[in-house]
C-alpha cells in the first residue's frame, strides 16, 4: 500500500483515513480533542468511550466498524491520482473492551494489523477469531503481518487469564483479614475484577473515572466508590507503590496485587535504589520470590505487602508462535519498538513465513551473527533511593559472540508505540 493512504494508531498528518485499535494511552498518543485530520474508524465500544477520553472531540469523525464483516473505503492513489478501493475487516483482539485487529486487502495485497491482542489456546473468543480470520483469508494470501511483539521472547510464557485469576483469588482468600489493593489501568482487566466480585460475592471499589467507564460498559451493580462497603479496591496502576502500601498498613493490614505480564522490580541486595527482575515460576509450589529459570510464570511476592501475578492481556511467546504458524504470512513486522525485551519478530518467526524473501534475508542475517542474548542489567530507580516499586526504565544489552552493543533505554511499564502508516515496502 502506498504511503499517504491509511494510518493505524498513528495520528500525524499525511493519511486519508485513520484506524484506532483501542483506547489505551500508548495507542492514542497524538490524538487530541481538537484532532480533525480525517475519518477515524473504531469499534462501537471505543466510540462509546470516546467522550470520556477526549471531551469535546468531533464525534462526527468516528466511523463504527462492526466485527466480522467486510467494509470498504475509496481512496486516492498519491502516485497516480486514481481511485482505489480498500476492503477491511475488524476482528476481536480480546485485549481490552473495544480492542480490534484490522485485516486490509486491495490492489496492494493483504495486510493484518493486530494491535494489542491476547489469543489463548483455551479461549472461545480466540477460537471464534481464528475461525473468522480463516474464513476471511480463504482465497487470500497474507502478505504482511504487523504483530503485537510486546512479549516476543521465549522468556515469556504465561498461564491463561483464567488460571491467573484463580491465583489472584488464592492470594485474596489467604488474607481474609486484609484490605486488598489491585493495580489496574483506566481500561482493561474488567474480566478479572468481575471474576473476583462474582466468586467472593462482593463489590469492588474503583475511582470515579473508572466507575464511569464501568457504567458505560454495562456494569452497574458491581463497582462502587464507597470504601466502607468492600475490602477490595482497584486502584490506578500509577499510584501503586511500596510507600502507598506502607502508609495503608499503618491504618489497616493491606496487601497489593499487581496483575501484569511484565516482570516486577525487586530491590537488589547490591545496594540502595537498585532493582532486578524476579518471578516465581513453579505453579505447584507456594507463593514466594524466586528467579526465573524458564517455564510458565505464576504468582510471586515482591515483599510482605505486594504480590505479582502474570495476568496478561498480551499474547505470550508460545501464543505468538502458534498465531504466526496459523497465518503463515509472507512477512512480519513488530508494532512495538520499545518492549521489555525487543527482538524483531522475524528473528524468531522468519522461518514460519510462507515464502521467505525479505523475511528470510533478515532472519538469516540475524542468525548469522549468533544467538542473541537480551540481558537485563540493574538500573537505578528514577525516584532516587526511595525504593519505589515501579522500574520505569531499563537498559537492554544485545550480545553477539561476546560483544556488547548498548541499544537504548526504554520504558518498562509504559511502552511507547508509534503505530504505523501502512506502506508497501521491505522492513528496515
Amino acid at each position: 500500500m502506498e504511503s499517504g493512504m491509511i494510518s493505524v494508531d498513528r495520528w500525524s498528518r499525511g493519511s486519508q483515513v485513520y484506524f484506532l485499535t483501542h483506547l489505551h494511552a500508548d495507542h492514542v498518543r497524538g490524538l487530541t480533542p481538537n484532532w480533525t485530520r480525517g475519518p477515524l474508524y473504531c469499534s462501537r465500544i471505543t466510540a462509546k468511550l470516546f467522550p470520556i477520553k477526549f471531551p469535546g472531540f468531533d464525534l462526527s469523525l468516528l466511523r463504527i466498524v462492526e466485527i466480522g464483516h467486510w467494509h470498504s473505503v475509496s481512496l486516492l492513489s498519491p502516485s497516480s491520482g486514481s481511485s482505489t478501493t480498500v476492503y477491511f475487516m475488524a476482528i476481536d483482539a480480546h485485549h481490552c473492551p473495544g480492542a480490534m485487529m484490522y485485516l486490509f486487502r486491495g490492489e496492494f495485497g493483504c495486510t493484518l494489523y493486530t494491535g494489542d491482542f491476547r489469543w489463548e489456546s483455551t479461549s472461545e473468543r480466540a477460537q471464534n477469531g481464528r475461525t473468522m480470520l480463516l474464513n476471511a483469508l480463504k482465497d487470500l494470501q497474507l502478505d504482511m503481518l504487523y504483530l503485537d511483539n510486546t512479549y516476543c521472547n521465549p522468556t515469556y510464557s504465561f498461564p491463561s487469564r483464567e488460571v491467573a485469576a484463580r491465583q489472584v483469588l488464592s492470594i485474596i482468600s489467604s488474607h481474609p483479614n486484609h484490605d486488598i489493593v489491585i493495580a489496574v489501568d483506566t481500561l482493561g482487566k474488567e474480566n478479572l475484577l468481575l471474576h473476583i466480585s462474582r466468586v467472593l460475592k462482593t463489590k469492588i471499589w474503583v475511582w470515579p473515572e473508572r466507575l464511569q467507564i464501568m457504567h458505560l460498559l454495562g456494569f452497574h451493580d458491581i463497582f462502587t466508590t464507597k470504601t466502607s462497603v468492600t475490602r477490595i479496591r482497584a486502584v490506578p496502576r500509577y499510584s501503586f507503590n511500596i510507600e502507598t502500601l506502607e502508609g495503608l498498613n499503618t491504618i489497616r493490614p493491606t496487601i497489593g496485587i499487581m496483575p501484569s505480564g511484565l516482570p516486577w522490580a525487586q530491590k537488589s541486595a547490591r545496594g540502595k535504589g537498585n532493582f532486578s527482575f524476579t518471578w516465581h515460576t513453579d505453579i505447584t509450589t507456594p507463593i514466594s520470590t524466586s528467579k526465573t529459570n524458564g517455564g510458565s510464570l505464576t504468582a510471586g511476592s515482591y515483599d510482605k505487602y505486594i504480590y505479582t501475578v502474570p495476568y496478561s492481556d498480551h499474547s505470550c511467546f508460545p501464543e505468538l508462535q502458534k498465531f504466526v504458524e496459523f497465518l503463515k504470512p509472507i512477512n512480519i513486522k513488530g508494532i512495538v519498538s520499545s518492549s521489555t525485551s525487543y527482538v524483531e519478530p522475524l528473528y524468531h518467526f522468519g522461518h514460519l513465513c510462507r515464502t521467505q524473501q525479505a523475511s528470510e534475508f533478515l532472519f538469516q542475517k540475524l542468525r548469522s551473527k549468533g544467538c542473541e542474548k537480551v540481558e537485563v542489567i540493574h538500573a537505578k530507580s528514577p525516584f532516587g533511593d526511595t525504593g519505589t516499586v515501579p522500574l520505569w526504565r531499563k537498559r537492554r544489552i544485545r550480545q553477539f559472540f561476546g560483544t556488547s552493543n548498548h541499544v537504548s533505554r526504554v520504558r518498562l511499564l509504559r511502552r511507547e508505540r508509534q503505530g504505523v502508516k501502512i506502506v508497501d515496502r521491505d522492513p528496515d
